[in-house]
Order: structure tokens, then sequence, then C-alpha cells
């Protein structure tokens, strides 16, 4: 058969996903739900089954394409749903076909925007999901983050620069269009000079000077901040879910979105964001980017969640370099090192040993700055609303092991708690969050001036 052949029996092949009455081989898989995840990061697509399905695949060049062959399978309106959840903006996947290569074989193959560096694993059931065969489309070039933070903030200040500009000339125009000024009018002569030596208050006060154009402060800092923000969970991890649905990975987001935006309004400060939308990020890769960009501290946004309602109020917690400070501190500890299991990470054998060692080099003074952070963060955080502990606790969190950067975890709210949840979503009391946060960053640095960081780009 020729390939222009093989591409037309796969093109009659998609189209038969229409039809509904397709079903699956009585001992096939079914496929339950298909997700997609576009993100300028990766896009992950993930088809979820009943039963663990097999997967092998290839990439092809003129044009790229990835092609996907799945056993188990027949085709089924479920995976039709695959055709539809292409968005137009994804970064990665222009389009996607689908057809019966071979009995109990479905081909499913991804038209590519750029060259990919694709991971495709499989995941186990947990919590709500069944199996999962998952396709992660990576970038095969990774941009350098901390350039393109410099980067950011070299066209933040251009903006501004040009803003000035401007302004002034704006205020030049209007002057010009006013014309000069009047004179002042002579004073009336005195008839006797003792009566003006006597009243100098009558005397034509000398004329002032010009005032001064008000200066505008473009001191800079001989070195960038860098602020690494967290939205927890993300993507195939809805995290906890409050009474009436609320999830905590969007409310999260919300809040971070907002931070950023207040941060950034300082011309030294860049903030760099673990993930900016809906998208799930492994844990030791939230580590990795704050460390990539040499973060001068790390801040990661959750909403807790309680076996009962009751539970409310806000945390800080910072490492603990042994037992957790409390046994409330370690049960929230193991629940947020478990996201990995639901949001699905592929680690290889052979790097987890070396992802166990980065995560145990944090080292007393990391833990020392970020108890420091916590601190500040906790009394501003106080003023806003209820403190469900009124110190900074510690335990084992997997997300604050960065050993070179001050880490806190804020657990904003209980998502749990009616009235909470209720907060949670008003934009604002997000904004009085934000103002909270933003508070008690600005005070520990001006506590505890950043390092120089050093670095040739």
């Amino acid at each position: 058969m020729s390939r222009r052949q093989a591409l037309a029996r796969m093109g009659r092949l998609a189209l038969l996903l229409q039809a509904p009455t397709l079903a699956w081989s009585a001992n096939g898989g079914n496929i339950i739900a298909v997700r997609v995840w576009p993100a300028a990061v990766y896009t992950r697509v993930t088809l979820e089954s009943d039963k663990a399905l097999v997967a092998r695949h290839f990439l092809v060049e003129g044009p790229d394409r990835l092609v996907i062959d799945i056993d188990g399978l027949e085709l089924s309106p479920g995976l039709r749903e695959l055709l539809g959840k292409i968005r137009p903006d994804d970064p990665y996947i222009a389009a996607v076909r689908v057809g019966q290569n071979q009995p109990r074989v479905v081909r499913i193959v991804l038209d590519l925007k750029q060259p990919v560096a694709p991971q495709i694993f499989t995941i186990a059931p947990v919590a709500a999901y069944k199996h999962r065969l998952v396709f992660d489309l990576y970038p095969q070039q990774e941009r350098d983050p901390l350039l393109a933070l410099i980067q950011e903030k070299e066209q933040a200040e251009d903006r501004a620069a040009q803003a000035v500009q401007d302004a002034l000339g704006e205020l030049i125009g209007r002057i010009d269009k006013a014309g000069p000024a009047p004179r002042p009018a002579a004073p009336t002569p005195l008839t006797k000079p003792e009566v003006a030596a006597s009243a100098p208050e009558l005397q034509t006060p000398a004329p002032a000077p010009a005032a001064a154009p008000p200066q505008i402060n473009q001191a800079r800092l001989d070195r960038l901040i860098v602020i690494a923000l967290d939205p927890g969970h993300g993507g195939e991890d809805p995290g906890a879910i409050g009474p009436s649905g609320l999830k905590e990975k969007d409310v999260v987001l919300a809040v971070a979105l907002k931070l950023r935006e207040r941060l950034n309004s300082n011309p030294n400060i860049r903030v760099m964001m673990t993930r900016d939308g809906d998208y799930f990020v492994p844990l030791h890769e939230r580590v990795r980017k704050a460390r990539r960009v040499q973060a001068d501290l790390f801040v990661s946004i959750h909403a807790d969640a309680f076996f009962t309602p009751k539970a409310r109020g806000a945390s800080v917690f910072a490492l603990s370099d042994g037992a957790a400070s409390s046994s409330a501190a370690r049960w929230i500890a193991n629940k947020e090192n478990a996201a990995d299991l639901v949001g699905g990470v592929n680690v290889p054998v052979k790097d987890a040993a070396v992802l166990r060692t980065l995560l145990d080099m944090s080292t007393t003074a990391q833990i020392k700055d970020s108890l420091k952070l916590g601190n500040e963060v906790l009394a501003q955080i106080g003023r806003v609303g209820r403190l469900h502990k009124r110190q900074v606790e510690q335990a084992g969190f997997a997300v604050l092991k960065a050993p070179d950067v001050p880490s806190i975890l804020v657990e904003t709210a209980f998502i749990s708690n009616p009235e909470e949840e209720d907060k949670l979503r008003d934009p604002a009391y997000q904004r009085k969050l934000v103002d909270a946060l933003a508070t008690g960053i600005a005070r520990y640095f001006a506590k505890n001036p950043p390092l120089a960081r050093h670095r040739s780009l």
C-alpha cells in the first residue's frame, strides 16, 4: 500500500468516528474521558480508561507529526471527543486524526506546530481517576527562564521611560500652546525713600527661581529580585474542592496572578510563576524552576481542606529538618506531597535517586530564612482574616525543599468551610490577601536584603 493510500485510508477511518453505532471489542478497554491541557510550557493529552492501555509512538518530520499506536482499542464515540478538544491557540498541536490502524490498534496522529520532545506514560488508578495514558509534549529547546525575566524587566523599563517622555512632551505642548505668562505690573513708586526703607514688605520681591521639574526616581538595583510564586495543583490535579464546587487550583491561580501583577509593578522585581494557567506541574519541577531563575524566595499558595466544614483560618508553613511541628502540619504535608500521584508525574527510575538527593539538600540556613519570611507573611495575613495557627508551622513539604531559596507554603483559608469558600471566591477578598502577601514579602526584604546573584548570560 502506498503512503498516499495509507493516509486516505486513515482519513476514511477517522470519519467513521461520527457513527454512533461503533462499539468496543468485548476484551478491549473503554475510554472514560479525554482531556487536553495546553500551555506554553507543555501540552498534556490524557486518555482515561477502565483498563490499562499500552502505547507505542514515533516522530515523523516534514511536516512534524507524533504518531501513537494504542493496543486493545477499537474506534468509539469516546475518542471522537479528542478531535474537538484541540484549541487553535495550542502551542504544540495543530490538529489530530484518529483511525483504526490495525484490528484492536487505534492510531492517533498529532499534527505539530513545532518539534517536540514527547513523554508518554501511564498512571495507575488514584483518587477519582481510573487508568490514564498521558502524552506530554515538551519543546525540544527549553527557554532560559532567568534570561526571559531579565528581558521582561528591560522591556518594562523601556515602557516606563517612554511613558515619562510622552508625559513631558504633552506638558511642554500645553505650555507652548498657552503662550508666555504675563509680566507683573510695576509697583507704585514711593515718594519718600525712608518709607521704602522702613517697609520692606512693600518692595518688589525678587523673582523666584523656576520650579524644578519633579524628579523621577530611576534608581536601579544592581541586580534583579526574582520571586517564585507557586499556585498549587493544576490540570489533572484539582486540589481541594469546596462545598459549592470551587476548586483549589482555580482560586490559588487567581490569587497568584493578582500577586504577580502587584509585585511586578516594582521595576526591580520580576515574578516567575511555576504555572500561569490550568496545567499540572510536578513538585520537583516547581523546585527546579525556582532554582533555575535563582529565586530570592519561593511562595506556594494553597487553600486548605479538612474532614469537617468547621475548620477555618489561614496558616503558613516552612520546611522542617526533622519531625513536623504538629500532627496537623504533618497531615497537611502528606496531603500536599500526594499531588504528584493525582496530577500524574513521570519520573524515570534513573532520575529517582538524583531527585531524592536534591530534596534532601536543604540547609539549616534556608529553613531559618524561611521562618523569617513566614513570620512576616503570617503577621500580615492575620490582619485580613482569622488565623488557624498563630505561629509558622513546619513539616516535610516536598515543594519547599529548594536548598538555597527561602520557601513558605501559605494555606490562605479552608476551602472546605462554606464561609471561607465564599471569601476565596470574592475578588475583593482576593485583593486583600494579595495586599497582605505583598506587604509581608516587602517587610522581609527590608530586613533581609537579597544576596548578589552571580551569573553570566
